[in-house]
This record gives C-alpha cells, structure tokens and sequence, in this order.
C-alpha cells in the first residue's frame, strides 16, 4: 500500500471460471494466484459485469459481489482479473461532468481526457496531518452561520422530508462554495430516485454552478455493490482536489441511510449473521471508514453535509445512532416554516452545532445564538395563548418578546442566488459579522417601529430601512378628506 491507496498490480492473473451465480453473488475458480480482496474482476461475452472481490474462501475460490447485473453470467464463463481495484477518475477534466460508479460519464458530453485513476480504497489522512484548530466554516447563509455554524472538515447532517427545501438549500450552498471560498463541490447520489439526479444536473446547470462542480450517482435500481462503492469514489475524488490542488471541498451525499442499506444488502448476500434489527454486524466499521476520511488536513478541507433519512422517525435505530457519532452539526428543515414562505426552512430550536462554543465562535456569537434560541422559544410558548386570547392579552414585555421573535424570523430568510429566476429577488451573500450585528440590534429593539416585512428576505440589516422607505414611498396614496360641505352635498 503506498501513498495511501492500494498499489495496481501490472501483471495479468490467469483467468477464472464461474462456478456459481446467486442473484447478485458470484462464485469463481482460480487455478493460479487468487485475486485479492477488493479486486475488481470482469465477466461476460465482453467483460461487462463487474464484480468485486469479497471473501478467498479456500485456495481456488472466491466470493465477490457483482457492481452490475448479472443478467447473462452462466456457470463455466471466464472470469478475468483487472489487476487491481476498483478506481474513479482524478483531475481537472472531471469537473462539470455527471459521473456512475465506475467513473463512466453518464451526461452525454464528450468523453473524458487527461484524468488519472485511483483506487476508490484509500486510507484516511493520518493523525499528524490533520488540523486541531476547529475553524467555521462560512455559508453566506444568515440562518446557518449564526444558529447552526458547520465546521471546516466537518460533517453535518440534513434532516427534511420532500419539498421543504432540501435541495435549493444545497444548490446555495454549492454556489456560495465556488464564489466566496473558491472550492470544489461534489454531490454523491447514493441511491438516488433517476429523476432526483437528472432534475438536479439541470438546475445545477441553469444556476451557474457547473462549472466547479462533479455530480456522481449510483441510483436506486442499481446492485447494491454499486450503490455500497459509490461513496467511496466520490471521497477518492474529493481527496484529489484536497490533496494534490489544495482546495477547499464541499461534499454532498443524499442519502447517508442509503450507504448503510446497501452495506446491509451486500453482507446478507454474502451471508454474514445480521446483528440487531438486521443490520450488518461491520456497520459502524464501514461508516467509519467512509467517515474518517472527511477531513481538514494542512492541505485543505472536505467538509461534508450529508442528508440523513431516520427510519421511522426512530433515533434509537443503529443506523441513526451510528451516523450522529460522526456529525459536527445537525440542521433540521420544517414543513411549517417552509409553508409560511420563512425560507431557508431551517427550524432554529430543533438544528444544533457542536461549534456554538465560547472557546470555538467566541463569547459575543455565543451569547447572540442563546438569546435567539431564547427568545424564539418564549415565543413558541406564547403561540397558543395569542391563538386563544389574542395578542392583546398579553404582558407589554411579553408583547416585546413576541414583536423581537417575529422580527428575528424575518431576518433569518434570505434571498437566494439559485432562485433568483422563481422570486426575482437578487440574491444575497451575507458575512457572519453582518448576520451577527444584525441579531443584535433586532433583540435591541432598534427596529421595532419598522414593519415586519421590511426584514422579510433581505441580506444585511440595514437593507431593511431603505425597504421600509421604497414600500412607504410606493404605497398608494389615501383619497384627500373631503369637506363637509361637500359630504353633505354627495348625500
């Protein structure tokens, strides 16, 4: 093993035989030298079902798990040896282009050239090259940066269920990752609906944020080994612009649950004795290996965010306990807020970050994320009583807190670039220091005299003002007031 990766062998082995075909399980035969585990060996008339080498189960036999289906394999068919493991494509040309397991491009452009190839098992950085320092890492989204902050190398997790924003959140992310932090994106599919995948390449091209970015996909009707690897690959092409261009990354994975589900369907196949409620007994080793190699090094940075799907609403279930293990954020999007127009949807008392810290985000943004949590908490209290009794029936500082909430909730939507076309708002990119002066002159009581609307979808603070102003001026003007003699004539 060398540099990290698993070392290509030059030299052909002889070639296998079939012996057996169980579904997506593939029995083989070798004469000579046994291929080692994770060779990627091919069959077929032309050498087109792939298949992964899991387990020598004597000196002739081996195991593997077809990456394709294995429509066609009969017993008795040549197996031939690649000569090493499965590898994805490295380099500059891979960027914009819409990529399969194998790193085969599947977006009908021309093909690929000029780009290395590496194996997709490679180890994590090693302790004395990672960073110590926790650092935050800035979105330019007013509702993240100050509530929930992601860490540089971290990774946090997406929680929302269907048209509640998940994916616009991620596109804005992906284009305030190429303009404010001159990085790379990566979005990894993994079991992805082939709608979901093809919907996104095309938004991702109207938007404008193609041209740094690598889309790669191993979709839900594909084998499970498909679907357990392509992760994997997607971390090989991550490292790369890490490693060898020094770039910041920003990997998205959707869905997280979906890597551990056809890890569960590989080790049943392979007949392993599940552990509880089914799952493969290795799970926390192999999530940890994808894991572990999200990282902040000397180098640069993978940060992840990955959208996690909890089976039944259960965070009891392995598969959510073993996930939250990893996660330096959690942010968590609600229906209800989406269907009061407050986007990003972000639920600000349900999302959480290890980074709000004194020690990481500093006193002063501390204390703003509690009074926020805080104040929007005695405001969810105070929601049935107002929906009872009316607003009116309330304490003048209870009033008061009502009034900051709601102003704050105003303030934490934002415009964003990638839907600029849908709302014909320009979108904005705001700095932490802009969102947190902002939260602090709201809770101040600075702008209790300015409609709430006039903080509804703006960026800085001050932008509210001149909204106020633009709306007042616009607004139309009342009749003039009649005389009383007139009155009276018109009766």
């Amino acid at each position: 093993m060398t540099d990290g990766h698993l070392d290509v062998k030059n030299t052909e082995t002889m070639p296998g035989t079939v012996v057996a075909v169980r579904g997506s399980v593939v029995d083989m035969r070798f004469d000579g030298e046994l291929p080692a585990i994770f060779t990627l060996l091919h069959a077929g008339e032309r050498g087109e079902i792939a298949i992964e080498v899991q387990a020598q189960r004597d000196t002739h036999h081996v195991r593997g798990i077809a990456l394709t289906p294995t429509q066609g394999l009969a017993r008795g068919m040549p197996v031939h040896d690649s000569g090493g493991p499965l590898q994805a494509p490295v380099g500059k040309p891979i960027l914009s282009r819409m990529f399969n397991v194998f790193g085969t491009t599947i977006d009908r452009e021309p093909p690929l050239a000029g780009v290395q190839w590496r194996s997709v098992h490679r180890q994590p950085p090693p302790l004395v090259r990672r960073s110590t320092r926790s650092e935050v890492f800035e979105t330019g989204i007013k509702a993240i940066d100050v509530l929930t902050p992601l860490e540089r190398g971290g990774k946090a997790g997406l929680f929302g269920g269907a048209g509640v924003g998940k994916t616009v959140l991620l596109t804005e992310m992906i284009h305030n990752m190429l303009g404010h932090q001159q990085g790379v994106s990566i979005f990894c599919g993994i079991g992805e609906r082939s709608r979901e995948g093809e919907e996104l390449y095309r938004e991702m091209k109207a938007a404008g944020v193609l041209a740094n970015m690598v889309m790669i996909f191993a979709q839900m009707n594909e084998p499970p080994g498909a679907r357990f690897r392509v992760g994997h690959a997607a971390l090989t092409m991550a490292e790369y612009f890490r490693d060898d261009e020094h770039r910041d990354v920003l990997l998205l994975i959707d869905n997280i649950f979906r890597f551990i589900q056809a890890g569960s369907e590989v080790s049943g196949l392979m007949g392993q004795m599940p552990s509880r409620l089914g799952y493969q007994p290795t799970m926390g080793t192999e999530l940890a290996a994808l894991q572990e190699r999200i990282a902040n090094t000397d180098s640069g940075a993978i940060t992840s965010i990955q959208a996690v799907y909890v089976p039944a609403d259960d965070f009891t279930d392995p598969a959510a306990v073993h996930t939250f293990a990893h996660l330096s954020a959690s942010i968590v999007l609600s229906r209800k807020r989406a269907s009061e127009g407050l986007f990003p949807a972000i639920d600000p008392l349900q999302s959480s970050s290890k980074m709000v810290t004194p020690g990481i985000v500093g006193a002063r943004h501390y204390a703003l994320a509690q009074a926020i949590r805080r104040t929007l908490a005695q405001y969810a209290e105070l929601k049935d009583i107002i929906a009872m009794l009316g607003l009116e029936q309330l304490s003048p500082d209870d009033r008061k807190v009502v009034a900051r909430a709601r102003r704050l909730e105003r303030f934490l939507t934002q415009p964003f670039f990638t839907t600029e076309q849908f709302t014909s708002l320009s979108g904005t990119l705001v700095s932490l220091k802009d969102a947190l002066d902002g939260c602090e002159r709201i809770l101040a009581d600075e702008f209790k005299d300015l409609p709430e609307s006039a903080l509804y979808m703006i960026g800085a603070v001050d932008d509210a003002t001149t909204k106020a102003t633009a709306s007042a001026q616009s607004a139309p003007k009342p009749p003039p007031a009649k005389e009383h003699g007139d009155a009276v004539n018109d009766a």
